[in-house]
């Protein structure tokens, strides 16, 4: 079964979102306010959300790694046909090449003769 990607990191954003705002709240009724309530809202947020989001981060970790492997194998696999293409390349080229080299040689060699 296919899973999409971008809804997991939708639902795990939301929910980083709902802890910070939780922790606000919560912060903000103990009597926390400005820069204070912000920061200790942020490191709380964090913690909470380390602990609570634990499966869902490493679900989305996996998804992204699958994606990231399929790429990187993409990749090499145009790597190696360019590879394959160039080898090719040299070769016709080099025979070419050597072919008019040898024809260069001969000429003068039968225009003395």
């Amino acid at each position: 079964m296919k899973t999409r990607t971008w809804p997991s990191i939708l639902a795990y954003t939301s929910a980083r979102i709902l802890i910070f705002g939780c922790a606000v709240i919560l912060l903000y009724v103990a009597g926390a306010r400005g820069v204070l309530l912000l920061g200790l809202g942020l490191v709380i947020s964090a913690l909470a959300s380390y602990v609570l989001l634990n499966r869902q981060r490493t679900l989305i970790a996996d998804k992204l790694n699958n994606r990231v492997g399929k790429a990187g194998a993409k990749v090499t696999e145009l790597r190696d046909r360019l590879d394959e293409g160039t080898a090719a390349e040299d070769e016709g080229a080099g025979g070419a090449q050597a072919s008019a080299a040898e024809a260069a040689a001969e000429a003068p060699a039968s225009g003395r003769g």
